[in-house]
């Protein structure tokens, strides 16, 4: 009979290895999916994973989209980390994307059409803080009335959803625009345009950010009394108390920087590869660095890493549904198998499968 023994401490070695078992298991479980509709799993499985990257017909496309997907997913994650490792909840980041690509997108239309170099400036300023102030919400219900943050924080996606379809709709809709919903284009505003650094390669500002999210939560999560904060309210909330760490502060603090990172993700892509606020804006990024987060161990850089591999199952999904007609449904079944399996598997960082004898009657 299997049982499960609680180890005395959590096994480093697994916590190592548990995110490259559950990328194998998701192919295989995907593979037989795959299988079920029909497609060749190890071709199936090839296009996802190896064409975006080394097919020539793909490659020229799909490398910079790889940088321009990770970009957000990255960025999100990171500040999402900071969160969960102290058990704080933040499941609406993908509302947060969206005020804070609404509020970007409001500073560019307010001084359309000029050319100021300041634009720019003001709609990052803009787009942290319409993520931040949304973020706010339940922190300040949680802190205030004792809410549950993920119920709170995740209805609030619907509402910022709503808000995003009346803007494309109503107040931010192109006046030029023949009646269809949507904003102006910023990518024929200069001025406010978040172009590539460097052509033909993906980078730009949003990657570059993102990037620079990644060093500086390194930083506080291994080398500042703030990660320390952070990992003492995650694993012993009272000793935490003992130790003067406030935890209405703490909690308002993390969901602050998680809701920032979200916004800031959302105005790079309206400023940038979107280009305009529509009622399909969101993709859903905000929901997809929760499996990022975890993937990546809630490190910086394992999050940068499982950043890179969730974007090249983005590139590699919509190759597959041109090339081998799979359904998106698919792709995205495909994606949510990997933070089942690595809940899953992540059981064994925390217990050992013991083998007992049935006691005999």
């Amino acid at each position: 009979m299997l049982t499960l023994e609680k180890r005395p401490n959590p096994s480093r070695a697994w916590a190592i290895v548990t995110p490259i078992l559950a990328v194998i298991l998701t192919m295989i479980a995907g593979g037989l999916m795959f299988a079920v509709l029909g497609k060749d799993p190890v071709e199936a499985i090839r296009t996802i994973f190896w064409d975006p990257l080394f097919n020539a017909q793909f490659a020229s496309y799909s490398r910079p989209q790889l940088l321009v997907k990770a970009g957000p997913l990255v960025l999100i994650a990171v500040g999402l980390s900071f969160g969960f490792r102290a058990s704080i909840w933040n499941i609406g980041a993908e509302g947060q994307y969206i005020m804070g690509a609404i509020a970007a997108m409001g500073v560019a239309l307010a001084f359309y059409p000029t050319n100021y170099w300041f634009v720019f400036p003001l709609m990052v300023l803009a787009g942290a803080f319409g993520g931040w102030a949304w973020a706010m919400i339940p922190a300040f219900l949680k802190n205030r009335y004792g809410t549950n943050e993920i119920l709170v924080s995740l209805m609030l996606v619907y509402v910022a959803e709503n808000i995003e379809s009346w803007m494309a709709f109503g107040p931010m809709r192109n006046p030029q625009g023949m009646g269809f919903p949507g904003s102006r284009n910023l990518q024929q505003y200069p001025a406010a345009h978040n172009s590539e650094l460097i052509a033909g390669t993906g980078l730009h500002w949003g990657v570059v950010t993102a990037g620079l999210a990644v060093i500086i939560g390194y930083v506080l999560l291994k080398r500042h009394i703030f990660g320390f904060n952070i990992q003492v309210a995650g694993q012993a909330p009272r000793a935490a108390r003992f130790a003067g760490v406030d935890p209405k502060r703490l909690f308002s603090l993390c969901m602050g920087l998680s809701g920032a990172c979200a916004g800031l993700a959302g105005m790079f892509e309206v400023a940038g590869p979107a280009g305009q606020i529509t009622d399909s804006f969101n993709v859903g990024y905000g929901f997809t660095a929760i499996i990022v987060a975890y993937l990546g161990r809630l490190h910086p850089i394992g999050i940068l890493l499982a950043g890179l591999l969730m974007a090249l199952t983005y590139i590699g999904g919509e190759i597959a549904q041109l090339s081998l007609n799979l359904p998106a449904a698919a792709i995205q079944a495909f994606q949510g198998m990997l933070l089942f399996f690595l809940l899953g598997v992540d059981v064994l960082s925390n217990y050992r499968i013991r083998i007992k004898r049935r006691a005999q009657a």
